[in-house]
């Protein structure tokens, strides 16, 4: 394999700058390594990760926190291995954003351990992510938290960004950042995603020169795409992704007739010299956004990594307007920060702090549901990951969910109106028998655009619908709940870029 170029010359770029960071600190703190793992990729079947360990100093030294992003890059055919595929956007931005972390957080100690990895393989299946997924899933690697880094720097709009994409061609934001994860309703992975942003709340924006505007998007990821973040959630880990605003195309060369944009081509490049001097003066990749997804990140994963340990036994029950809440903190903090969100919502409302084990909130609307969870704070003021969350429903008010004489109820879906992803959810009252359930959606000349089975059981049950591969034109849409071939409900949702 050559030493200049390719995966193999970049692969030991990287383990060597992880090396030159150790020997900057001294004392052997962070420990550069190689995941090695053999799969059939484009004709190789040997291929390593390359990461660099700090090993935690705290009384949970042997958890871990991963902050993560894919090296690999790629042109029109996944396996042209003599095309120069720079992939500055996808994803040296990425790359860079794991180097800068370990060169900046590698002199500090933290309770937990920390992982700065890069993987590759992304491009042909996440595979360098799913061999260290399965790792630490066959190890029982005590994995909390994995920070997926996957286009970062770029500014951009191209023609063809994944839908819905971005404004339009040559737009740009560089204040907008997308996290992406999964699920919904008691999802450690929004969780997560919740919990970076609060802590980019609570401790940098308030210093930051040019504040980023933090996004929790409702799906995984972009339509019919993917990324490393997705086989760790495969295997239970708690796993976010962030991506820039704007992305230079959907990455789709090959299926996109007259594609011009730049990624997934030789032209995803750093930038480009118009004055013919020699020297790049006009870049694609833009180094104050990305400068800022550093922070966001870094300030993620050392709150993540020097938090306590989160509250056990967390229980959760309506009272008025309230929420009477208790649970265990084996630890003694004497200090407790309770999240509580619209169960539509995709972030926290309130963030309320109490210095008990057992207290009641109330300010909460009537007919409105909940979703609340809790988290410890140790006496530097750091919290602790959030527990698992507990909805809540208040059955007055004049927004009360009626539940019909069949058990079940079809919900108006949330956000309303959307631009990525929309949750469409059924209430059910009573365990119901039946062979077949789904969620029908329709444009408006009824034409069916997708079929999504959903599990009815007592409570709530949601699907997400991003559209898969339909165009997105704006205007409304229906759905309706089918049981047993039968139509029980329709509603209308709006799609509105």
């Amino acid at each position: 394999m050559s030493t200049s170029f390719g995966i193999g010359a970049a692969r030991r770029w990287v383990y060597e700058k992880f090396k030159s960071i150790n020997g900057q600190i001294g004392q052997d703190r962070l420990l550069p390594s190689y995941l090695q793992f053999t799969q059939p990729i484009c004709g190789m079947n040997q291929h390593r990760n390359i990461m660099a360990i700090l090993p935690g100093t705290g009384p949970q030294y042997q958890e871990v926190v991963l902050v993560e992003a894919h090296m690999d890059s790629r042109c029109k055919d996944v396996c042209d291995v003599l095309c120069l595929a720079e992939g500055m956007e996808d994803n040296a931005s990425g790359t860079a954003l794991v180097l800068e972390l370990a060169r900046v957080m590698s002199p500090f100690a933290y309770n937990r351990s920390i992982v700065f990895m890069v993987t590759i393989g992304e491009e042909q299946g996440l595979a360098g992510a799913t061999a260290f997924a399965n790792y630490c899933f066959s190890e029982g690697v005590q994995l909390k938290a994995v920070l997926n880094n996957d286009i970062v720097g770029g500014i951009i709009c191209g023609e063809t960004a994944s839908p819905p994409g971005c404004p339009g061609l040559n737009e740009i934001d560089s204040i907008n950042v997308r996290v992406y994860s999964d699920g919904v309703f008691n999802s450690k992975h929004k969780q997560l995603a919740r919990f970076s942003k609060l802590e980019y709340q609570e401790l940098l924006e308030a210093v930051m020169p040019v504040k980023p505007v933090v996004n929790i998007m409702t799906p995984e990821d972009r339509t019919g795409r993917g990324g490393d973040h997705i086989p760790f959630r495969q295997k239970g880990f708690a796993s976010i992704r962030y991506t820039s605003a704007n992305e230079h195309g959907n990455g789709d060369p090959t299926g996109t007739p007259d594609y011009h944009d730049r990624q997934h081509t030789m032209e995803d490049v750093l930038g480009v010299d118009t004055n013919s001097d020699g020297e790049l003066d006009s870049f694609f990749v833009d180094f104050n956004y990305l400068s800022r997804n550093t922070v966001l990140n870094g300030n993620a994963l050392a709150m993540a990594a020097l938090g306590p340990v989160p509250p056990i036994n967390f229980a959760v029950e309506p009272v008025n307007n309230g929420v009477a809440i208790s649970f265990e903190d084996p630890d003694n903090h004497g200090e407790y920060r309770v999240g509580i969100r619209k169960y539509w919502d995709n972030d926290w409302e309130l963030v309320n702090t109490i210095f008990t084990t057992a207290d009641t909130i109330y300010g909460l609307i009537p007919g409105e549901e909940y979703a609340v969870s809790v988290a410890c704070v140790d006496d530097l003021g750091t919290e602790s990951l959030f527990s698992r969350e507990y909805a809540v429903s208040f059955a007055t008010g004049t927004r009360e969910v009626r539940v019909s004489e069949q058990g079940l109820t079809l919900l108006q879906n949330h956000p309303n109106p959307f631009d990525e992803a929309t949750v469409i959810a059924v209430k059910v009252d009573r365990a119901l028998r039946y062979k077949e359930a789904y969620i029908a959606v329709y444009n408006i000349e009824g034409k069916e655009l997708a079929r999504m089975p959903i599990e009815l059981k007592e409570g709530l049950n949601e699907v997400i619908y991003d559209f898969q591969n339909h165009q997105y034109i704006p205007g409304t849409y229906a759905y309706s709940l089918v049981l047993d071939g039968r139509v029980v409900d329709t509603k209308q949702m709006i799609y509105a870029y």
